[in-house]
């Protein structure tokens, strides 16, 4: 399970003194509080390693988001403490897919539920991010599809 790798990391950063990985664990294990904290009043509680998945996703995209605007505004100290965020976020998520599985597994589903035009990508990311969603970036997916429908 990730969860349990994240806290084996948070006690290893602690045993090596490495500051910096330790303070991004960390972050990680407080947004994965906050979401069991929200997913108590839920109905239907996802698979723990989906639970991590998502939110490990969520805050690679706000790193990078973050990264870009860091750049465009000539901070690149700030940019670069992202960065390192960004690389120990990112050890924690499943590998994934690469470009042509994702497109492989576009075009299976697109024949699957019949979908010609660009009014079926609602369909097809929904049936996308149920099979695929915890190893595929699902913003870059989004363009593929509609590459793929139009």
């Amino acid at each position: 399970m990730i969860r349990d790798a994240l806290k084996a990391a948070q006690i290893e950063a602690m045993k090596a003194g490495n500051k910096e990985r330790l303070a991004a664990v960390r972050l990680i294990l407080a947004k994965l509080k906050d979401r069991d904290i929200e997913l108590r009043t839920a109905s239907q509680v996802p698979e723990d390693d989906a639970i991590v998945v998502d939110v490990l996703q969520k805050m690679v995209k706000q790193r990078r988001e973050s990264i870009s605007m860091y750049e465009a505004g000539g901070r690149a100290e700030l940019a670069a403490k992202e960065q390192a965020e960004l690389d120990v976020i990112e050890g924690f998520l499943p590998q994934q897919m690469s470009e042509d599985d994702t497109r492989a597994a576009i075009e299976g589903i697109k024949t699957e539920i019949g979908a010609a035009s660009l009014k079926d990508m609602g369909k097809v990311m929904a049936v996308l991010k149920e099979r695929h969603g915890t190893v595929i970036d699902m913003s870059k997916a989004s363009g593929l599809v509609k590459a793929a429908l139009g």
